[in-house]
């Protein structure tokens, strides 16, 4: 069988503002105050992150009983409840958040309409940390719906006061068709000001679908825990285009390419662009002969690291120095 020839690059793919904040958090916690530094749970959904993380020394846990009294705790890019947050608190530790600033305000959003009278329904995926963060920012009056059917078995306790959130990562057609069905049984409810789904994410899905009409199969770099990487391979499916999701170059296939000319190739928010150019190398390595950029939005949005850690040192090399190595758009 033939072996693929080109190889078009989605724009913008990887890492976001929020991603990029989270990990240098990580990274300056541990050059200004030593390892071990404490992150309750993954800082971001991606294994070669964590696993960097991990060697340079952070400890990444579930349970804040696992972390020692006096330590250094961050929060990850995902958030947490209020519960966790107070917790942490009445243990003593030293607290750095790394949650996004996007999910931030889909707390203080809720915070603030609760203090109104609100209840919620939340759109998002039961289980994911933001959800359960998101979630646990009251003791009740948040009702989670999964998809279209979930909207006819909401049951608040009233209808005059009800207003919408939604995780950052869904897929934005997804959310909208389940928005339009919260609508339609509760015409009344409030909707944020600005969507929640985040910049990053939709344009990410807006690149893939610019991107899947243009190739014959896509490749998703990201970890199967990352919500917003497996909306893009859903996302590239359901739009007619094979797609397959990887956490590294070693899990591609030959097979996958025989006879296809054209590779799209993109990745979620919290892929590194390293883990790009190595599945770009492996597919050259298949017989690729040209790599080729896609136009597409350029974004610059920077979010502040917590005010303890902006001082370090001004020889720390930045995240996107080291984790991704961006190589030519034009090979």
């Amino acid at each position: 069988m033939a072996p693929p020839q080109h190889i078009l690059l989605a724009e913008p793919r990887g890492f976001c503002a929020g991603v990029d904040r989270a990990i240098e958090i990580v990274e300056r916690a541990i050059q200004k105050f030593g390892a071990p530094i404490y992150v309750r749970h993954e800082i971001v959904h991606n294994t070669y992150v964590v696993n960097d993380l991990r060697a340079k020394g952070a400890v990444f846990i579930e349970m804040l009983a696992d972390v020692p009294p006096g330590a250094t705790l961050v929060f990850s890019a995902h958030g947490v409840s209020r519960a966790v947050q107070q917790e942490a608190q009445a243990r003593g530790f030293s607290i750095f958040d790394a949650t996004c600033p996007l999910v931030s305000k889909v707390h203080v959003e809720v915070a603030k309409l609760a203090k109104q009278g609100y209840e919620f329904i939340m759109i998002g995926h039961k289980g994911h940390p933001e959800v359960e963060g998101t979630m646990g920012q009251l003791e009740h009056g948040i009702h989670l719906v999964q998809d279209v059917p979930d909207v006819a078995r909401v049951r608040p306790a009233q209808t005059h006061k009800l207003a919408l959130v939604t995780q950052t990562t869904l897929s934005v057609d997804d959310a909208a068709e389940i928005a339009a069905a919260v609508r339609t049984r509760f015409p009344g409810v409030r909707e944020p000001k600005q969507q929640d789904i985040c910049y990053a994410t939709q344009n990410r899905q807006d690149a893939v679908k610019l991107l899947s009409p243009q190739v014959d199969v896509v490749i998703v770099v990201g970890s199967p825990t990352s919500s917003n990487s497996t909306r893009l391979r859903e996302l590239a499916t359901k739009l007619g285009t094979t797609a397959y999701m990887v956490d590294s170059a070693d899990e591609l296939q030959a097979k996958w390419f025989d006879g296809l000319a054209r590779v799209g190739l993109t990745a979620g928010a919290s892929a590194p662009e390293i883990l790009v150019r190595q599945v770009i190398d492996r597919i050259k390595a298949l017989g690729a002969v040209s790599v080729r950029s896609m136009a597409g939005i350029e974004e610059t949005t920077k979010f502040p690291l917590p005010k303890g850690l902006r001082m370090a040192a001004a020889t720390d090399l930045s995240t996107m120095a080291r984790m991704t190595q961006a190589g030519p758009a034009q090979e």
